[in-house]
């Protein structure tokens, strides 16, 4: 079963992430910042990273940058929700560290769900087990 490390400090979309992951068959880590996201990244096996870009204490561009540094292959989806300057600006930014996928929010969950199975390698469909 493929481990997937969320890290987005809106505990909503943690939540909503989790519920539909785990319906398709991942299991779920979480994190409501770059800081514990990087700390639970280092500790267990995580397939891919789902991160926000836009959080307090440690933001997503450090986060992508300090996984990056340390394991080079790891597969990475960032998201943003924007801000003063947009979401697609980060974005970018997060493709140049090193992100395969970014989406802004609000995410498309089929879109997200296929990416997610192309990154792994997996054959799993965008419906429900």
């Amino acid at each position: 079963m493929p481990t997937i490390l969320v890290i987005d400090d809106d505990q909503h979309v943690r939540g909503m992430l989790r519920t539909v992951l785990e319906d398709f068959g991942y299991k779920v880590l979480e994190a409501p910042d770059g800081n514990i996201g990087v700390q639970l990244f280092s500790e267990n096996r995580v397939d891919l990273i789902i991160t926000d870009i836009i959080m307090p204490d440690k933001e997503g561009l450090e986060t992508i940058r300090e996984i990056k540094a340390s394991s080079p292959d790891a597969k990475i989806i960032a998201i943003s929700g924007g801000a003063k300057v947009g979401p697609g600006t980060y974005l970018k930014l997060a493709e140049r560290l090193g992100a395969q996928r970014v989406f802004e929010k609000p995410i498309q969950i089929s879109v997200l769900l296929s990416s997610i199975a192309e990154l792994l390698g997996d054959q799993k469909t965008a419906s429900p087990e």
